[in-house]
């Protein structure tokens, strides 16, 4: 299976309510072991359409694909993700969140700081709290 054939498995399971937990969480992994940052817009994408759909699962185990493929630089598009209250705790996006901006404190400022200043405040008010996590 391709890593973009992966992906739309992946999305399919994440829209299935009936979709076993554990295959989507392993088929997740697998498309973030792969290092295929190419996947990085699509996935950007489908986050974007999870949100919309306030769909906190998918959320969250999109938003760990993309950390882990696109490390730090994908910190506004998790930011923004973030920024919207769907209603759930948002531990494991949190955590992908905190792991980036003290992984790599330098570039996650550098992408952040501009961020606390956006029209939504919402987006502001998550940015400057991800940057409370710089060491």
């Amino acid at each position: 299976m391709t890593d973009d054939a992966r992906v739309t498995r992946l999305i399919a399971m994440l829209d299935d309510l009936d979709a076993d937990v554990d295959e989507t969480i392993d088929l997740a992994d697998e498309i973030a072991a792969t290092e295929d940052r190419t996947l990085l817009p699509r996935l950007a994408a489908e986050l974007d359409r999870a949100v919309a759909d306030r769909n906190s699962y998918a959320r969250e185990l999109l938003g760990g694909v993309i950390a882990a493929l696109g490390g730090t630089e994908q910190l506004p598009v998790l930011v923004r993700a973030s920024a919207v209250d769907l209603g759930d705790d948002q531990d494991g996006l949190a955590t992908e969140i905190v792991d980036l901006v003290q992984a790599d404190p330098k570039t996650a400022q550098r992408l952040l700081q501009p961020l606390t200043e956006d029209d939504d405040l919402s987006v502001a008010n998550r940015a400057d709290w991800a940057l409370r996590f710089v060491p």
